[in-house]
């Protein structure tokens, strides 16, 4: 192990406690801390746990929670030391030390990723990758069965970008579809009208004959239910993408 090196006293009270200075610099650190019956690791967590039995909570407590970090002590480990310190010395003192140690150790927090982030906000599946309709859209969409008898209902996902191209909803009679946003923020329009946002809660009624499309914003996941409104004599009539004139004006 490198030798540790502390010029912390000299630096803050040099002149006006030097001898104090010279105690922390030389002795505590100098010495002590460089002292190999116990390994350093654990010397480490000995001192974490002083400090926290102590109700030291201040920049020296940060000072050794990062000293740790440094020294190989995982998240784990820590919340773990933590905890079980916890229960000797005072919960109050756990929440604490756990609100510098959650600082320190952040980085080493997975991120979460969007797709992921996304499923959370809703109840339904994202299913799987919508490869049967691929050819119909822009970008990757997803698609998960809600109920297949009665009313066909389905949950249908989009990356941020991603849209279906034009297209009309034909039967001759009944028909047409429900869109019911679950979560995250999409579009739809239809052919010769302004864009709608769509976001968790809206629904929109699609008639036969009208010719439409959605998607997902372009910065945003979304998923909507598609209620698939029983009728006779039912077909999608699938068109032309969506320009990316149109669609780039969207935020």
């Amino acid at each position: 192990m490198e030798k540790i090196i502390q010029t912390a006293g000299r630096n803050a009270l040099g002149e006006f406690a030097p001898e104090f200075a010279h105690f922390n610099d030389d002795v505590l650190f100098g010495e002590n801390w460089n002292n190999q019956d116990i390994d350093h690791k654990t010397r480490c967590i000995i001192t974490v746990v002083a400090l926290m039995s102590s109700g030291i909570t201040d920049s020296s407590l940060k000072y050794h929670l990062e000293n740790a970090k440094k020294a190989g002590v995982t998240r784990k480990e820590i919340a773990a030391i933590i905890t079980h310190t916890a229960f000797y010395v005072g919960w109050p003192k756990g929440w604490a030390v756990f609100n510098m140690a959650k600082d320190v150790w952040m980085e080493d927090e997975k991120p979460v990723d969007a797709r992921t982030s996304h499923a959370a906000e809703m109840v339904f599946p994202i299913g799987e990758p919508n490869d049967a309709f691929a050819q119909y859209f822009i970008g990757q969409s997803y698609l998960a069965p809600v109920s297949t008898t009665q009313v066909g209902i389905f949950n249908v996902t989009f990356e941020p970008g991603c849209r279906n191209n034009w297209h009309i909803h034909h039967a001759d009679k009944g028909g047409g579809q429900i869109l019911v946003c679950v979560a995250g923020h999409g579009y739809y329009q239809e052919w010769g009208k302004d864009a709608v946002e769509m976001k968790p809660g809206d629904c929109i009624n699609i008639p036969v004959g009208v010719k439409h499309w959605h998607g997902a914003a372009p910065d945003s996941w979304f998923s909507h239910l598609a209620v698939e409104v029983p009728g006779e004599n039912t077909s999608n009539e699938w068109l032309e993408p969506v320009e990316e004139s149109q669609y780039g004006i969207l935020k």
